[in-house]
């Protein structure tokens, strides 16, 4: 049952993806580049999402458990710490030189983006050498 559900949100969220025009990296770009036209939907979108998921996230604070009976597992790192400042980074110069960010680049490759293809196949090759790194640098 919960991974049904996680394929139901994981449809919804692809279709806003999709309805909002954020699977387009020529719109996240357009909302990047301030010093030409710049495209403001980006930030509607998200400060629409926030806006839905705030009341839903603090709702869910007080529970232990998912609707569905699944537990809850929230972050526990708070930290900022040098990885996350790396990755953060990494992140933004993908999302600013491609258009994409995972989710959107998803949806796209989905729909036949050759564009995007080349980004998830690149996105799976840097997580696997992550992985990689990861798994040798890990005392046995």
């Amino acid at each position: 049952m919960a991974a049904l559900f996680a394929f139901f949100c994981g449809v919804i969220f692809g279709l806003g993806l999709i309805v909002s025009g954020m699977a387009n990296p020529a719109k996240v770009l357009g909302f990047l580049d301030l010093a030409g036209p710049w495209d403001p939907s980006l930030a509607l979108v998200m400060g629409g999402a926030v806006a839905v998921a705030a009341p839903g996230f603090a709702w869910l604070r007080r529970r232990r458990a998912s609707l569905s009976g699944e537990p809850l597992h929230w972050p526990s790192a708070t930290r900022i710490d040098w990885r996350l400042a790396a990755g953060s980074v990494a992140f933004g110069a993908g999302w600013g030189l491609a258009g994409f960010c995972p989710g959107p680049a998803l949806v796209a490759a989905a729909a036949g983006g050759r564009e995007a293809l080349v980004f998830v196949a690149a996105m799976a090759v840097g997580m696997a050498l992550f992985s990689a790194i990861r798994y040798f640098k890990s005392p046995s």
